[in-house]
């Protein structure tokens, strides 16, 4: 019978190891997003405006094999059509730990080293390398993604958590309170929940000015989110405190003197967890998706500070659209990756709820 027990949940767990896997690495990303970008996200090259990805090559235009990897040049050919040509005449070595633009990682660690970068030895000023291009100031499109990762991670499970902390301490007290008091409270949740999120979200960020440092924006979405996300998770725990309270090992649990807050957070609480972080692997989507439409409709954060939104708001540009679309829409990417790892590293929950 184990055998079985084990061979069914093997698929669950390597799923969840997925998705853990993909969310320690979106954090990652965040977490070090200064050593992994190569250059200033604020850093303009006019000569580069919507210069495509560079190509990193292993083998020259005469045919010869390098063992490291190399870039040429690239030089604007015609501004009216943005075509660029590469100049074949210089190699320019990509190497690790690269030297740059000075950062502090951590937020106090001094440091000027990049994963990677352009060799500049043989040149003193050697072409940039743009992964993924860059938009239409020149400013590194590679770069600017991994700072917007860091900013969306922050604000969207940031904003989850306190929304589901409100609303599971508001939704317990309900549940456990007497019909007065339950009814006061959850026609306070039912009229949150009936206003329209996003406008409401709208609504809330337009009361404060549209240039806010990035750190005052991200508190300011923090408690936006929070503030409107916690009725659906008070409607939730106050359902299932309700269910929970009458079975027959909470009913044991009062007969032998414990407290009602011990038998709510002994009992109870553990027992419901699992639909509770269920249904807050659904709004950390709703909020990420809200943070980006802040972004997209321009009252999010503003430029020259990066975000998903205001990245994924250029892919309205039809003819760029057309020319590089998955490059334009790498934010995009980034979003259903996030969401996805979440939902795979919840989905074997289940399994481990037990009645205590």
């Amino acid at each position: 019978m184990d055998e079985i027990l084990t061979k069914r949940r093997s698929p669950r767990n390597r799923a969840m190891i997925a998705g853990l896997v993909i969310v320690f690495a979106f954090y990652f990303i965040a977490i070090f997003a200064d050593f992994l970008a190569p250059y200033d996200y604020r850093e303009q090259t006019r000569q580069e405006p919507s210069a495509p990805m560079s190509n990193i090559r292993f083998r020259d235009d005469q045919g010869i094999w390098h063992l490291r990897p190399f870039i040429y040049a690239q030089k604007l050919a015609d501004a009216r059509n943005m075509r660029y040509d590469e100049e074949v005449t210089q190699k320019y070595p990509l190497t690790m730990f690269a030297h740059g633009r000075p950062y502090s990682l951590f937020g106090f660690v001094p440091s000027d080293t990049h994963l990677f970068g352009v060799e500049s030895a043989e040149r003193e000023n050697p072409p940039r390398l743009h992964l993924l291009g860059t938009d239409q100031l020149g400013r590194d499109r590679f770069s600017r993604l991994l700072l917007a990762i860091r900013f969306s991670l922050l604000v969207s499970p940031a904003g989850t958590v306190l929304a589901c902390i409100i609303g599971i301490i508001f939704g317990a007290i309900s549940g456990y309170a007497y019909s007065n008091v339950d009814s006061v409270m959850m026609g306070i949740a039912d009229a949150m929940i009936s206003l329209p999120t996003l406008i409401l979200i709208l609504a809330a960020r337009a009361a404060f000015p549209l240039e806010l440092p990035p750190i005052t924006a991200a508190l300011l979405l923090i408690m936006i989110f929070a503030l409107t996300g916690w009725a659906e998770m008070a409607r939730l725990t106050r359902g299932l405190v309700l269910s929970m309270k009458q079975r027959e090992f909470v009913i044991a649990a009062r007969s032998i003197g414990l407290t009602e807050r011990r038998v709510l957070c002994r009992h109870i609480l553990p027992n419901i967890a699992s639909p509770l972080i269920v249904q807050a692997t659904l709004m950390l989507p709703a909020f990420l998706l809200a943070e980006t439409a802040l972004s997209f409709l321009g009252v999010g954060l503003q430029e020259p500070e990066p975000s998903l939104g205001n990245m994924l708001s250029l892919s309205s540009d039809l003819v760029m659209l057309k020319a590089s679309p998955l490059i334009l829409l790498s934010p995009g990417i980034v979003i259903f990756l996030f969401v996805f790892g979440i939902r795979l590293a919840v989905r074997n929950l289940n399994w481990g709820v037990k009645i205590l």
